[in-house]
């Protein structure tokens, strides 16, 4: 996704021009060896770390909207004033430093302390966190960010520390990043910030009256306030040796492990699904020199989430790197060194991964008597139909403000923003969920990004070339721009995110227009592939 902000440009502490940053502008410099970022804004200056704190993206390749600045790469939001990571996916704030102004200069003078939060709430108040995923850690750490004084459980199946679950099938999966990358936060601040981890162990019953969980070891956790965070587990689809012990499913960092091992004594591997998970695994293991054979029902990869342009575009970045395709085919029987698809073909291959989408985990919820209709149904404050238990991740259901309809969205960075609006609310901010989903893929150098919501888009348009990895999306619902995707272009995909937040249709449209300019348009008109989704 390019490269963070190096240390180079202007030495801060030697002073520059104050002529030279411009209100709602950005400049980049340093303080001795951290890249630092100047931030005008109503005619004050900011001096705050350069690098987002998620995965180091550059900040002055960002988008600036008045005290926030948003991070190109997976759009986290950060407080310019304080440092405040304020919407996931970073959830650690970014360094602060003094400035001031003398002889028409602008200097960078010491590094500020980061203030600690008031405590709100009494140590006798009890908050239960059942999954540690993105939501459930999202919200604990939030919890004390906002200075929550209480008891924070956390219940997890897991038995590791929460982790980064889309390097899962990315960077780690093709051997890229090292397993330290990926817990979300480090053991000494679950430590430091007296977050109990419950790992290995799970929550079997919600007593409502009693306001307690039990967990598998027959232990009773009580509360004040519940989150429900228990994510999804993968679709095994009814395929003849789908238990087969050379066929894996990834969700777990244990998963994970389990194909990288088998990676160690196979040449071949067949991915079951061209859906984001399977192309991702698939881009990975042949990063790791596998060959893989992809299998899905679909004519094209993606067809029905993102259409043909994207679908065409992923599918050659692959075919180009070797990998094979039989699109239209299911598997129907798993042997020990191959497959067999519907059509009586078989594929040799030394092992499996299925990757064909998750179900959400709904057994508690609906155990505790929460109202259920296509998950757990929450309303703007992302509570249940029980007051005092929340739900967010991929089990909730909640009203999006601007398709008007509940919506289910199984994206990482969704996920953490539900528990960042879960955690205030537990705090009393009623503070309603208006964000616009965001997610993106990568699979080799082809970095994909997506705003908004549509799941029933009647009409696309392409602007500019996927030939030259330049171009974007737009898809219609009723002639309303439901969601939008780029390849190559950041910043634009951002300020539409920010339009759609506002529910500003007119700028959505100015902007696109404004892109139009940039973007050429094909020579030749695209034959319409696109079939509505039932």
């Amino acid at each position: 996704m390019g490269t963070s902000a190096q240390v180079s440009g202007p030495d801060f502490t030697k002073g520059v021009s104050a002529e030279v940053l411009k209100d709602g502008e950005t400049l980049l410099g340093h303080v001795g060896d951290k890249a630092v970022l100047l931030v005008k804004v109503e005619g004050e200056v900011y001096a705050v770390g350069a690098n987002c704190t998620h995965y180091g993206g550059p900040l002055n390749q960002g988008l600036l909207s008045g005290h926030h600045i948003h991070c190109p790469w997976h759009h986290s939001s950060f407080n310019v004033k304080t440092g405040e990571a304020e919407k996931a996916p970073a959830l650690v704030p970014l360094s602060c430093w003094s400035t001031e102004v003398r002889d028409d200069k602008v200097f960078v003078t010491g590094k500020k302390t980061i203030p600690q939060p008031v405590l709100r709430g009494t140590e006798s108040q009890h908050i239960v966190i059942i999954g540690a995923g993105a939501a459930g850690t999202a919200c604990a750490v939030m919890l004390r960010r906002q200075g929550f004084a209480g008891t924070i459980q956390m219940v997890s199946h897991d038995d590791s520390l929460p982790y980064d679950r889309p390097n899962l099938s990315k960077d780690y999966l093709a051997g890229n990043a090292p397993e330290e990358w990926l817990p979300i936060m480090k053991s000494s601040f679950f430590d430091k910030n007296k977050i109990l981890l419950n790992l290995n162990v799970s929550a079997v019953e919600i007593n409502v009256d009693q306001k307690a969980v039990q967990l598998s070891d027959g232990r009773m956790l009580y509360f004040d306030k519940l989150l429900l965070a228990t994510g999804g587990e993968p679709i095994a689809p009814p395929i003849v040796g789908i238990e087969s012990k050379n066929v894996f499913m990834l969700r777990t960092l244990k998963d994970c492990r389990r194909i990288i091992e088998k990676c160690r004594e196979s040449k071949s591997v067949a991915v079951v699904g061209a859906g984001f998970i399977g192309l991702e695994v698939a881009a990975s293991l042949k990063q790791r020199g596998i060959d893989v054979h992809v299998i899905a029902p679909e004519e094209m990869p993606l067809m029905k989430t993102l259409g043909i342009h994207v679908g065409s575009y992923l599918k050659k970045a692959h075919e180009s790197h070797g990998v094979h395709f039989h699109l239209g085919r299911t598997v129907k029987e798993v042997k020990e060194d191959s497959v067999i698809l519907d059509d009586g073909s078989t594929i040799a291959c030394d092992f499996v991964v299925v990757g064909v989408g998750i179900k959400p985990n709904l057994s508690l919820a609906r155990q505790a008597g929460c109202e259920i209709d296509q998950g757990v149904l929450v309303n703007d404050y992302l509570e249940t139909s029980i007051p005092g238990i929340y739900a967010a991740g991929d089990i909730a259901r909640w009203p999006d403000p601007r398709s008007l309809r509940p919506i289910r969205v199984e994206h990482w960075e969704v996920a953490e923003r539900h528990g960042q609006v879960v955690a205030a609310n537990m705090l009393g901010a009623r503070s309603k969920y208006l964000d616009v989903p965001f997610f993106w893929t990568q699979q080799y150098d082809k970095i994909v990004c997506y705003i908004g919501f549509s799941d029933r888009f009647d009409r696309m348009e392409l602007l500019g070339d996927p030939g030259k990895d330049d171009f974007a999306v737009i898809y219609y619902e009723d002639d309303r721009v439901a969601a939008f995707m780029t390849v190559g272009r950041d910043l634009e995909n951002l300020k539409v995110e920010q339009a759609l937040q506002r529910i500003d249709y007119r700028k959505v449209e100015e902007l696109i227009t404004e892109y139009e300019h940039h973007l050429k348009k094909p020579q030749k008109p695209l034959p319409n592939y696109f079939e509505p989704s039932p």
